[in-house]
């Protein structure tokens, strides 16, 4: 994966990021991820994290709209290490996730406001693919999301 961080970006191409506001935690053993956005939209019910991380992920990262929940975890180490099989670059989370340890330990990126020991009700409920906003930032899928230590980022377009 190519080298960066949100810092750089945002000083080469200021006309074309959205800076998430402060507040997103990392999680994930890659400390740097970007790649085209997948978003969902669900609220504590994580059965289309489950449908989307069992797909190929293509170096793509799963952008999911927890409502911000800090009741339901909606991620949890099966459902990371199956994005890691399936080739995700990362995940982000507004709302938490779980089983931490494991999850820092994996090759993917991870970002979520935080942590809860209690999984989600599966319910089937929610929306894939549709945009979504959250911290100061609009998400489009098939747009680009760029994401370190510093913050994240989105763009309309590829710029690494």
């Amino acid at each position: 994966m190519t080298q960066f961080t949100t810092p750089d970006l945002c000083d080469e191409f200021p006309e074309q990021v959205s800076v998430v506001e402060p507040g997103f935690r990392s999680f994930g053993g890659l400390d740097a991820f970007y790649g085209q956005v997948v978003t969902l939209k669900c609220f504590e019910d994580n059965s289309l994290v489950r449908e989307w991380v069992g797909q190929p992920g293509e170096g793509k990262v799963l952008v999911v709209d927890g409502g911000g929940s800090m009741r339901r975890a909606m991620l949890g180490d099966m459902l990371a290490e199956s994005a890691v099989e399936n080739g995700w670059a990362g995940i982000i989370i507004y709302g938490c996730i779980r089983d931490v340890d494991i999850i820092a330990r994996l090759s993917l990126g991870v970002q979520a406001l935080g942590s809860h020991p209690m999984k989600t009700e599966k319910k089937g409920v929610g929306e894939s693919n549709v945009p979504v906003t959250f911290y100061g930032v609009d998400f489009v899928p098939e747009g680009y999301v760029y994401a370190d230590n510093n913050g994240i980022l989105f763009s309309q377009e590829r710029l690494i």
